[in-house]
Parts: C-alpha cells; structure tokens; sequence
C-alpha cells in the first residue's frame, strides 16, 4: 500500500510539472513570437521542450488543450491527417429521387410499426462533424472520413461559434454528429477576399467550408465563419437518444445549433414536409440539397438496414433539377468592389423551385461566347439547391455573342482583361462602384492604419459626397462642423478622434501609403522591399518595368500592375493630390543604413555579448540584410552564448557561422 501511494504521489508530481512546462514555454514563446524578446537562452529553450515532449509521449491521454506542442509560432497548430476510428460509425443516407419511393418505404415502416412517426429535416450542403463530450467538456471533434476513421479537426472545431467548449449537462459521455456548413453571406465575403489576394475563388460553399475545417491555423477557420447544425445524437443517456426530437430539442435548451426538424404522422404529412422545406429553400441562409426523413423512435430504425453503407432508419429525399426555357432580354454589367466586371443576363420571368427567376450571370467574355449568348437568345436555365440559377445551355445560339464594352459601364475608364483568366477589370480607384472597398482597404490596419474609421463610417462619408477618394479624407478636417451636426462618424468625441487620426496617418513611412494605394499584387512585403529601392513613391512612379523586375520578388505581372496604375492620369493627379496635403511620399534616411549586406541572409541565435537579439535583426535589415531560418538557403548564423539546436545545425549544413563582432566588422569593411 506504501509503495501504491509513492507512485501516485510521483504521478501526481509529474503532472504538476508537466502543466508548469506548458505554462513556462507558452509565455518563452509569446515573448520571442510577439514581443520579439528572450529571457532565457535557445539551449534552455529546447531543453525545456525535450522535457515536455517525453511526458506527452509518455501520456497521449493527459496532453493539455493548449499545450505548446500543437502550437506553431504564437498560434495553435494542428497535424495534417491525424486519424481518429469513429466510436460510432458516420455512415451515409440512402438517397431517393421520387416523391414515390418516399412514400413507399414510409408505409413500409409503417406496416411493422404502425406507431411510427418521422422527423424530416434540412439535408444541409456541408460536411459532416461529429463532437465527443466528457463530464460536458469537449474532448474531440472528427470528420467523417471513410465512415469509420476520420481526421481529428478538435482545435479548429473550437473556434466554430455553434460548438460549445462546454455544455452544463449532468451526463457522463455525449457525442453528437452534424453538418459544417458556410452561410451565403459569408462565402460571398470570403471569396471577394480570395480575389482581392489575387487567388482562385472557391466553387461554392460546401467546398469552401470543406478546405477551411482541415485548415492548420484555427485563425483561419475563425475568420471564415463556419456554421455548424447537430442533426444527430451519436452515443449518450438513453432518454435523450430514444425519441429522436425531443433528443434535438434538449440539446437546442442546452445551447446547440440543431437542425430544423418537422415531426410527422403520414407519409402524407412526410410528402407536405418535404415540399414545404424546398419551397423556402431561397429563404434559408445555407445551401440545401435536399430533405431528410428518419424514424423518430430510434429503437425502430434498426429493422430497417439499408446496407453496410449507410445508416439505418433513414432515406434523404434529393430534389429534382428544374429545368425551364426563357429568353435573354439584356445583359447587365456591373463593377464589384475589386473592379471585377460581371455580365448578368436579364430574363424573362419564369418559376423555378417556388421563386421567380429574372437574372442569371454570364460570368465573363469566355462565358458568354462558349456558349453563343446574345441580346433575345433562347436558353435553358436550371436551380437546383443553388441560390444562384444557371444558364445550362442555349436552345439557338445568337449569330452575334454580345460584347463587354472596353470601357468602364461606371466611370467610362478603360478596362483591362487580365493575364491568365477570363477577368475584365476596371482599374480606376476612383469608380463610384469600387469606392467603398478602395478607401475601406487605404485606412485599414494594413495600409494608413486609421484607428476607429471603419467601413460604416467610409459608406456615410462616400453617401454623402465627402469622400471621392483617398486625398478627400484630408480634407474632412475643413468639414469637421457639418459631421458632427450630420453624425456621419458619431458625436463630438468620437469625430475627433477619427480626424485626429488621420492627421497622424500623414507621417506614415511610404511603404504604407504604398499598400493603400491598392495596385494588384503589392502587399506588405512586397511594398517594404520595392521602396527599399526608391527615395520617394514620385521616384517609383517613374520607375520602368525593367529596373522593377530587377528588385528582388517583383515578378513581370507585378511590374505591369505598377506601371499601369501610375500610368494612370487620374492617380498621377491624385499622388500629387496627396502631397499637396502632406501625406509623406518620401523615404526617410536611417542614419547608419546601406546596401552593405544586400543579398545576404541571416539568422540571429543564442545570447549576444551587448546586443539584444532584436537590435541584431534591426542592424542587418537596415543594412540590407534578409532574416530567415536555418536552412540551405541562408548564408550566415550569428551565434552568441548558449546557441543550442540551431549552431549544430549550421554546421551540418556548412553554413558559416558568425559573432556579435563578426558582424559589426563586415559593416566596417
């Protein structure tokens, strides 16, 4: 009995420093990831890690939820592909495609189980999760995978707003299964973001919320929004899991999102259910494709397998695609708030899927001739669980494929078709119908970085004539009475605030007035090496694309966007604009500063004589020099005392390996 209590005081001993190592690393990492300084040496550093880590493979069981082995930098990361077996199997529904078979397999049901009733629900477009609960505490989240083993997505789980961490339920083990999902609204946003970065959109929701859940920053996951409905209970007590709606309803009283449901008695009442969830399919703010039918007493279900595919007590009724002729009476054109140019084909009026249908897009040019669409064509259009229709095909192509004009339909600028897509784009900063998104971005965090002006206050000042483009908002100062009274920033205070602030944002380096000013592909780093070139953003204006090629990570295509928009009248006009308003255009000198390390890289390890790490870094960027890991890659490591795992490195790799003093005297030849 003796020697059972020392062991458990051990084991009780190591957890304990098993938790201060996370707590310990956890603040060593924020200090070198965010605050961009060390108390303790590498060595040390990795010492401690070495520590953590043999405790953790000692006991996968006990790894703790923010444990620093699943973070990457200042962020929590999780393992690509880590496989977790399904505690109950994830299998699919039968599918059926007549309003027959619905019927038919409801009576038989019926005929063993004349008390039966059926819940019919939302079949949501997304992918399906399920949640393990321990003692009401989220202990995982897995994807359905092959139906038995899945993927571990815990972490990212987390920052789903409809997952709850904990939930205050006096049961030992809940597992729920879902749907992740992703609301029009926000895959409309994410995707304009994919295009303002100059990336492939995604091809609809499902897809996008597919990609983001297996997504290794949570970060990124949280800020795309996704949704997530419970439509099951898994594995619990039995008098949540007996009657299959009252299950649902006590999670929804516990805070869950669950999935609309409808309980019927028929399989005339199933057939009405059915109907009413695809009539108000426009109305929902998720992707649906089609309806589900299961037996509500759970008990039932297994008298009705369906294969070793698919789970038992279920059909999913998809709806058919609706297909009707119309014809083309315009096409419309308009400019989203990237320039984007989208031809959208005005029809005639038709009924698809319970709701009128008037307008299908055309996408672009290559669209519209692939498919011969003109002015009064005859086309078929179909909507099948989307809520955009589609032109499917063309029952007579016109003899005459419109044409997008070469000019804006806004401003009456020139456009431009870009390289490598089928995209026409208008270019002016200053169109009416790309203002909001072009003055939102120059005062954002990125950019000029003016604090509290967000983009309610940018649509006021744009609705109100105020603001036509970026050099109007230093002249809102002139204005400031008529805001105030009108309220367009809020009261006194707060108006204040913001004109005081963009007064500030004047002094800004370049480099930032640089990325406001939005030309494609010239983002943060790409705009701090491109005026490390330049003296001035006039000096750029003038630069040719063959001395931008020649700085380093400008491509050909970054190039031309550069010439284009300063070969722009409109932003001549506007640079000068800016100036004359004090808007610093010039790049500021940094005493001591040269080329001397240019194309070099380095990496800064282990304490240093007199210089703290960071001040190590600021010398050998402001001299030219480039920062970067061990690696093939990298020329020299500057090693101090204690320079642990990163020096061993080095010299396996024949990196040479530099001191404090090394440095200083390479600045001196």
């Amino acid at each position: 009995m003796g020697q059972e209590n020392k062991q458990e005081e051990e084991q009780k001993q190591e957890k304990k420093r098993y938790l201060e190592l996370v707590k310990l690393i956890n603040r060593y990492n924020k200090q070198y990831h965010e605050e961009n300084t060390s108390t303790i040496s590498d060595y040390e550093f990795d010492q401690l890690n070495q520590e953590l880590k043999q405790y953790e493979q000692k006991h996968p069981d006990q790894i703790a939820k923010n444990s620093p082995s699943k973070k990457v930098g200042g962020k929590v990361k999780r393992e690509a592909g880590v496989e977790v077996t399904h505690h109950v199997p994830m299998l699919s529904i039968q599918d059926v495609f007549t309003k027959e078979e619905v019927v038919s397999w409801v009576e038989e049901v019926k005929e063993v189980h004349p008390d039966a009733t059926f819940s019919v629900e939302h079949k949501i477009d997304g992918l399906s999760m399920s949640l393990r609960y321990q003692n009401g505490e989220l202990i995982l989240a897995e994807t359905r995978g092959n139906g038995i083993v899945g993927e571990d997505v815990t972490l990212n789980s987390r920052v789903i707003s409809d997952v709850k961490e904990t939930l205050k339920i006096p049961y030992d083990y809940l597992e729920v299964r879902g749907e992740v999902y992703m609301t029009h609204k926000d895959f409309e946003r994410i995707n304009e973001k994919q295009e303002l970065l100059n990336k492939k959109p995604f091809a609809n929701p499902r897809n996008c919320a597919a990609g983001t859940l297996r997504q290794l920053d949570p970060e990124i996951t949280k800020e795309r929004g996704l949704r997530f409905f419970v439509f099951n209970i898994q594995d619990g007590p039995r008098n949540l899991i007996e009657q299959h709606t009252v299950g649902l309803d006590y999670l929804k009283e516990k805070g869950l999102s669950v999935v609309p449901h409808i309980l019927c008695g028929t399989a005339q009442e199933v057939l009405q259910a059915i109907d009413q969830i695809g009539e108000n399919r426009e109305q929902y703010l998720y992707d649906i494709d089609g309806a589900v039918v299961k037996i509500e007493q759970t008990e039932y279900r297994n008298d009705f397998q369906a294969g070793s595919k698919y789970s038992a007590g279920h059909i999913a009724y998809k709806y058919p695609p609706e297909e009707k002729e119309t014809e083309v009476l315009e096409i419309e054109l308009s400019v989203g708030r990237t320039g984007k140019i989208t031809p959208t084909a005005i029809l005639e009026p038709i009924r698809l899927c319970g709701t009128t249908v008037s307008r299908a897009t055309l996408h672009n040019q290559e669209f519209i001739n692939s498919m011969g669409i003109g002015l009064h064509t005859k086309v078929c259009v179909v909507k099948s669980g989307e809520i955009i229709p589609k032109i499917t095909r063309v029952i007579k192509e016109a003899s005459k494929p419109f044409q997008i004009p070469d000019i804006c339909p806004v401003c009456g600028e020139a456009v431009v078709k870009e390289e490598d897509t089928a995209d026409i784009r208008c270019v002016n900063p200053a169109c009416p119908a790309q203002l909001l998104r072009t003055i939102s971005y120059f005062v954002g965090k990125e950019a000029m970085d003016i604090k509290s002006f967000g983009e309610k206050y940018v649509q006021g000042l744009i609705e109100e004539g105020y603001v036509h483009n970026f050099a109007d908002l230093y002249r809102l100062k002139e204005k400031r009475d008529e805001l105030i009274e009108k309220g367009i920033m809020g009261k006194e205070k707060n108006t204040d605030k913001i004109l005081t602030a963009i007064e500030e944002s004047k002094k800004n380096d370049p480099i930032k007035l640089l990325i406001g000013l939005g030309i494609q592909n010239v983002g943060k780093a790409s705009a701090k090496e491109i005026m490390s070139h330049f003296a001035s953003i006039s000096d750029l204006a003038k630069a040719s694309i063959e001395e931008l090629v020649a700085i380093q990570d400008v491509g050909e295509i970054t190039a031309q966007g550069i010439r284009e928009f300063f070969d722009h009248p409109h932003n001549l006009e506007l640079l000068e604009a800016l100036k004359a308003e004090g808007v610093n255009t010039v790049m500021k000198k940094e005493e001591g500063a040269s080329e001397k390390f240019f194309g070099m890289t380095f990496c800064i390890t282990g304490t240093l004589p007199t210089m703290k790490r960071s001040e190590m870094e600021e010398l050998i960027e402001k001299n030219g020099g480039k920062l970067m890991g061990v690696g093939k890659k990298l020329n020299y490591l500057v090693a101090g005392e204690n320079a642990g795992s990163k020096l061993e490195k080095a010299k396996s790799l024949g990196i040479s390996v530099l001191s404090e003093e090394d440095v200083l005297k390479m600045l001196l030849l």
